[in-house]
C-alpha cells in the first residue's frame, strides 16, 4: 500500500520532509491558506488543499504531520477531533512545536524532562495543544511524536538577506542563548521518526551549539565578507514585539533523546556548518 503523508499547515519545516519523502514515492496531501502556493505544490508533485476550507481527508492518510500554531486551541483538533479519534489505521502522528514551552533558564540547560513553565501565551498554547495530541493518540491507538523545533534556519531564512539587506541588528542582551536546527536536520528526524516504531514520545530538535544570537550574526557577516553591523543594547535596538519577546527567554537545549533513540545524527551540528552550507547552496 503505498504511503500517503498529510502535511497540514505544510510550512518551511514540512517542506524539508516532503523532500525526503516525494524521491521514495510517497503520496503528499499538503494544506495551505493559499492559491498560489496550492499551485507550486502540484508543480512539486503534491496534491494540494486549501485548508481551512475543504475537508482535510484524514481516511486518506497514513501519517499525518500538523505544522499548524494552536491559537486559543489547536485548529486541526478543533476541526476534526471527532475524525482523528476514530482513525485506528494511522501510523504516526507528527507535532511540530517549539521549545519555548520550556519558558526562560536563564542561559541553562534544558531537556525533554525539564519542567514546561512557558509564561508567555503562546508558550502556554502549545503546552496544551502538545498534551492534546498526545492524550488523543493515546485514547485513539496511534503514536504521536512531538517534535520541540529550536529557532529554524536554513536556505532562504537565516541571517544572510538581513545583512544583504542592511537591516539586521547585532542585539546585545548578555547571558542570551538561544538554540537552533537547520531545516534539513529537521527533514531527516522526521523520516526517522516516522521509521520508527517508537511510541508516543517528546523529542527536541536542536543542533549542539547553543549561542548568543550576535554571534550568529558576526560569523554571517564574516563569511560574506561584510563588516557586522554595529552593536545595538537589547533596550535600544528597534525590534517588533514579537522579536523582543523571544529574548525574555534564554535556555540551551540537549538534543541527546533524538541522537539516542531516533538515531539522529544532525548533518549540521553548529551553526558555522549550517551556515557554509546555505552559501554553498547558493552557489
Amino acid at each position: 500500500m503505498r504511503q500517503t503523508l498529510l502535511s497540514i499547515g505544510h510550512g518551511y519545516s514540512a517542506q524539508a520532509l516532503a523532500a525526503r519523502l516525494l524521491p521514495q514515492g510517497w503520496h503528499i496531501i499538503a494544506t495551505t491558506r493559499s492559491p498560489e502556493k496550492a499551485r507550486k505544490m502540484r508543480a512539486q508533485g503534491m496534491e494540494a488543499l486549501i485548508w481551512p476550507g475543504e475537508e482535510l481527508p484524514i481516511a486518506r492518510a497514513s501519517h499525518i504531520l500538523t505544522s499548524v500554531a494552536p491559537q486559543a486551541t489547536d485548529p486541526v483538533l478543533e476541526d476534526c477531533a471527532d475524525m482523528l479519534a476514530q482513525a485506528r489505521h494511522l501510523k504516526w502522528v507528527g507535532y511540530l512545536s517549539t521549545v519555548g514551552v520550556y519558558g526562560d533558564h536563564q542561559g541553562g540547560w534544558v531537556d525533554e524532562d525539564t519542567p514546561t513553565t512557558a509564561r508567555l501565551a503562546r508558550g502556554q498554547a502549545r503546552i496544551a495543544a502538545e498534551a492534546a495530541w498526545l492524550s488523543l493518540g493515546e485514547a485513539a491507538g496511534f503514536r504521536v511524536h512531538v517534535f520541540r523545533l529550536a529557532g529554524i534556519y536554513g536556505p532562504g531564512r537565516g541571517p544572510f538577506e538581513k545583512l544583504r539587506a542592511g537591516t539586521a541588528q547585532r542585539v546585545i542582551k548578555p547571558g542570551q542563548y538561544f538554540s537552533r536546527i537547520h531545516s534539513e536536520d529537521i527533514g531527516l528526524a522526521l523520516e526517522l521518526s516516522i521509521r520508527s516504531d517508537i511510541a508516543s514520545r517528546v523529542f527536541n530538535l536542536c543542533d549542539d551549539t547553543p549561542a548568543p544570537p550576535q554571534d550568529v550574526l558576526e560569523h554571517a557577516a564574516g563569511l560574506l565578507g561584510i563588516a557586522p553591523p554595529p552593536e545595538v543594547s537589547f533596550e535600544e535596538a528597534d525590534l517588533s514585539p514579537m522579536a523582543r519577546s523571544f529574548y525574555s527567554d534564554s535556555k540551551r537545549v540537549r538534543n541527546d533523546r533524538a541522537k539516542r533513540e531516533l538515531g539522529w545524527t544532525p548533518l549540521y551540528p553548529d551553526y558555522q556548518s549550517g551556515l557554509a552550507a546555505i552559501l554553498k547552496a547558493e552557489g
